[in-house]
């Protein structure tokens, strides 16, 4: 018996640099949902008193219209960081 028989083999995983995050493991995925929920939440608690005469001053019309533009916002954040991770190879 030889004294390699007893080697052991070490692979390292080879991360590739051109990988791209999981979108829901990013920082601006849990940014994204942080603003959603508090856009919620001041829709819910702003304007139901009647101190403002009745009037609703920031009503779910324009809680969708803020949770439309942050979910645009995210698809091109995404979209700009597929677009800088494109393997330009010369074979």
């Amino acid at each position: 018996m030889t004294a390699h028989a007893a080697q052991t083999t070490h692979t390292d995983t080879v991360r590739n640099s051109n990988d791209i995050k999981i979108s829901t493991r990013t920082l601006e995925f849990a940014v994204y949902v942080a603003a959603v929920l508090a856009t919620i939440i001041t829709s819910a608690v702003v304007g139901d008193d009647a101190s403002e005469n009745g009037v609703d001053a920031f009503n779910a019309s324009d809680a969708m219209q803020y949770i439309t533009w942050l979910t645009v916002g995210l698809m091109v954040a995404r979209g700009l960081a597929k677009a800088g991770n494109r393997v330009h190879s010369h074979a």
